[in-house]
């Protein structure tokens, strides 16, 4: 008999969705029949992967009223909020299959007399992309319609809190007229994961998580030269300056921290203010604060739901009392939350001021709503402090003066680099990190070259 996944909804506490864990018998077939479908697929033109592709994302697009309300319920993030995550998956699942052609076309070596030479972007074969739940499709769709539109098989693992975002992947392509064994789902445990991650008949793994799984899943694969992508930890930063626009830089920052009770990969989690706004900062940035509702995802007028359970809640409280403890100070509290109780995934958002770097929430990432605020006194400070991290997947500066904006910048150790925004994924752009935030890229030309391996072909039209 097959174990069995529960999804245990963070909204109620009640199981949710029940589905039974594969069995290696069953990830061996699929292997199988993905080697064999990608041996066709490879030849397939890409106009044609476009078309089936642009069908997927219409097939998806069509399910919204029934994939907002599912997404509530299986990770907590209000319904308010569920057609953006399906205009993001738009916008990057249609900007990848645009440049797809481009991206993918040969690369000309230029003439040389009685040879003809070119670079080819070859797929890998079979790719596993294990992702996360905080964004399900979001973070799915960055690999998966790359890797198809590259001529590569698919199979999806999803986060045990989301796999109905799986099939949801599963039902689209389907309608889509995807060849049978292209695209697949499999819940598995981590056992059979790390199994399938060191099976030869998997090509490259597209990790999505945190670090210790990061760590999991190199150790799963260290006795094959396979390529692995991992999108990890963060714990990004924000920098303003003193003539920044205030109330722009209040309002974004504080959706930037709290958007998703505070469980986004490139969500703020610490914030450097110069001292000649700082107080002026922190008065605003609280305001704002107190004004989020939280409460019951499904209810359209709730603006922060729950975290995707207790456990997780259960960490950010421990990190603020640490905190408080070492001498920061909380601005809100959570009475100020009704709905904010102990021993449930319902936390309202914190701001903690007089923080430094030997606390936790300022160094370890947090993955909630919690913000440590700290004062400073130069740019050269702000930099200083921005790169005390193990992390490195965004970061992002405020301010009037372009110029300087763009010279910190060039100085601080991160994937993307914002000025005046945050917590946006360009899909034009690569999606990258440095340190323990990963390694790889997805999104953009970039992307493209890490589902692809280059072939060179090397010819001489004459012998004589």
């Amino acid at each position: 008999m097959s174990e069995t996944l529960k999804v245990i909804s963070p909204v109620d506490g009640s199981v949710y969705a029940e589905r039974p864990l594969a069995t290696w018998a069953e990830i061996d077939g699929a292997l199988s029949v993905a080697k064999a479908a990608q041996a066709a697929w490879k030849y397939v033109p890409v106009a044609e992967r476009a078309a089936l592709c642009l069908r997927f994302v219409e097939a998806f697009l069509a399910m919204k009223n029934e994939i907002i309300p599912e997404l509530a319920w299986q990770m907590g993030r209000p319904v308010a909020f569920g057609a953006g995550e399906l205009k993001g998956f738009e916008e990057r699942a249609r900007y990848m299959i645009a440049i797809a052609g481009d991206a993918l076309a040969d690369i000309d070596a230029g003439p040389k007399e009685g040879f003809c030479r070119w670079v080819r972007r070859e797929p890998v074969g079979t790719v596993l992309v294990v992702a996360a739940w905080n964004f399900p499709y979001l973070i799915a769709v960055n690999s998966v319609v790359p890797a198809i539109m590259a001529g590569n098989a698919v199979i999806l693992k999803h986060s045990g809190q989301t796999p109905l975002c799986a099939e949801r992947f599963a039902a689209a392509f389907a309608k889509a007229g995807a060849p049978d064994g292209l695209f697949q789902v499999a819940h598995m445990s981590h056992d059979t994961t790390e199994r399938t991650i060191a099976d030869p008949r998997t090509d490259l793994i597209m990790f999505t998580g945190s670090v210790s799984g990061g760590h999991a899943v190199v150790k799963a694969a260290s006795d094959r030269f396979v390529g692995i992508g991992l999108e990890l930890g963060g714990k990004d930063p924000a920098y303003v300056r003193a003539d920044a626009n205030l109330s722009f830089a209040v309002e974004n920052l504080v959706d930037g921290a709290y958007f998703n009770s505070g469980q986004s990969c490139c969500g703020k989690e610490r914030l450097y203010i110069h001292a000649d706004v700082y107080d002026d900062f922190v008065e605003g940035f609280v305001d704002l604060t107190k004004k989020y509702k939280l409460g019951n995802p499904l209810d359209p007028e709730t603006t922060i739901g729950p975290m995707v359970r207790t456990s997780a809640a259960t960490f950010v409280r421990g990190q603020i009392e640490q905190a408080k403890r070492t001498g920061a100070r909380a601005l809100v509290g959570e009475s100020h939350f009704p709905a904010s109780q102990p021993g449930t995934p319902y936390l309202g958002p914190e701001v903690l001021v007089d923080v430094n770097h030997q606390m936790d929430v300022m160094r370890e990432e947090s993955f909630g709503p919690v913000i440590g605020i700290m004062k400073v006194r130069s740019d050269e400070e702000a930099i200083k402090l921005m790169n005390d991290s193990p992390y490195g997947l965004t970061a992002s500066v405020w301010t009037e003066d372009e110029d300087a904006g763009e010279k910190i910048g060039e100085q601080v150790d991160t994937g993307t680099f914002f000025l005046n925004r945050c917590d946006y994924l360009d899909p034009a752009l690569a999606w990258t990190g440095v340190k323990d935030s990963g390694r790889g890229a997805t999104l953009s030309r970039v992307g493209y070259e890490y589902v692809t391996r280059p072939k060179s072909f090397h010819l001489r039209t004459r012998t004589k």
